[in-house]
């Protein structure tokens, strides 16, 4: 028998892990440990297993069960230890001697080394904007401020965005207290308006109704994939409903102007974005400052990646999108793309 990590992406389908688990059973092995993950072009799964079969008796095993880019690694014991605990230590380690940043993060990541970087922009997504060439997945690159960051390489696994997302939350105990995402007075947008952002409530309702009937057909069209001249009251609900996801809304001079939802999805690790911006308060930024509040927040929530579903025409929240540092893909609709942002790499950065 021999301790294994195996690492292996899959389509998100349901009973994708189900069949990965049988696949190990077949081969004698024992998952001793579990973690699901969002990555870039599905869902990685890793296991930590006590298996008598080999690494390449595994791999195929795997790649059979629908598994790809199966990964096999030795592991040792110490990697049995609970990880919220190991974890929690690190937190208590960083805390006492946060100079040891570098150091706890390879920690952290089972990194084979870990450094400081320096200079303008020293970190950059994983992702980018459409046709970016994705930079190595065996390094990451963690902001820690706007000229300086982490640099971690680890030959044998490549990072996910659950990583990404791990290490920036541990470097926040290393900083001083974040701002809240929501500013305590109006927002001054590019052109000098200013509009106050609050969270969604039941009090908003009429006047979220009356955003709907002022924005145009292709407005509401971009936003519901529809032109739903009026907002449903269970949709409402939902945007209200705290449990499910947060939602903000921009107002000035006594009128809701937009609103941008951070909706929860089953997936683990990955929340769902969506805006809709009145016509003439498009292009002032509006959009792009709701957007970064939403991003805090799903950082600060835990969140690996966010997501939006967007159509192809709809150029102008592409290009919103992707100077946040959204990657941009096709679904099997022509008409239909997604948007997947880092949560933890890119609210790391400072603000372009």
């Amino acid at each position: 028998m021999a301790f294994l990590r195996i690492r292996t992406t899959v389509d998100e389908r349901p009973g994708r892990l189900a069949s990965l688990a049988a696949a190990l059973a077949e081969k004698g092995g024992n998952i001793l440990g579990l973690s699901v993950q969002p990555d870039t072009d599905g869902t990685v799964d890793e296991f930590v297993t006590d298996i008598p079969a080999s690494p390449d008796a595994v791999r195929e095993a795997l790649e059979a069960a629908g598994g790809r880019r199966v990964q096999v690694v030795p592991a040792t014991a110490h990697e049995l230890t609970d990880e919220p605990t190991r974890v929690l230590l690190l937190a208590a380690r960083l805390s006492s001697m946060p100079w040891r940043l570098p150091e706890i993060l390879g920690d952290l990541l089972r990194a084979d080394d870990a450094r400081w970087v320096y200079g303008a922009d020293p970190a950059r997504p994983r992702g980018g904007p459409e046709g970016a060439e994705l930079p190595d997945p065996t390094l990451l690159v963690v902001p820690v401020a706007p000229r300086r960051a982490i640099r971690l390489r680890r030959s044998g696994l490549p990072f996910t965005l659950t990583e990404a997302a791990r290490a920036a939350a541990l470097v926040r105990l290393a900083q001083p207290p974040a701002e809240a995402a929501m500013p305590e007075g109006p927002v001054r947008l590019a052109d000098g308006a200013e509009v106050l952002i609050r969270p969604l409530t039941t009090l908003y309702r009429e006047a979220l109704r009356d955003l709907h009937e002022r924005c145009s057909p292709e407005t509401r069209r971009f936003r519901y994939f529809t032109s739903m001249p009026t907002l449903p009251p269970r949709v409402f609900d939902r945007l209200c409903d705290r449990s499910r996801g947060h939602s903000i809304v921009a107002g000035n001079d006594g009128q809701v102007v937009a609103v941008a939802s951070l909706m929860f999805t089953p997936d683990p690790g990955i929340a769902e974005i969506a805006f809709l911006v009145e016509d003439r308060w498009q292009g002032r930024g509006l959009g792009s400052a709701m957007a970064r509040m939403l991003l805090q927040e799903a950082r600060d929530l835990g969140f690996a990646e966010v997501r939006a579903t967007l159509l192809f025409d709809n150029v102008r929240m592409r290009r919103l999108l992707t100077s946040l540092g959204a990657t941009i893909t096709h679904t099997e609709d022509p008409g239909v793309v997604e948007a997947r942002i880092a949560v933890g790499v890119m609210a790391s950065a400072s603000p372009k």
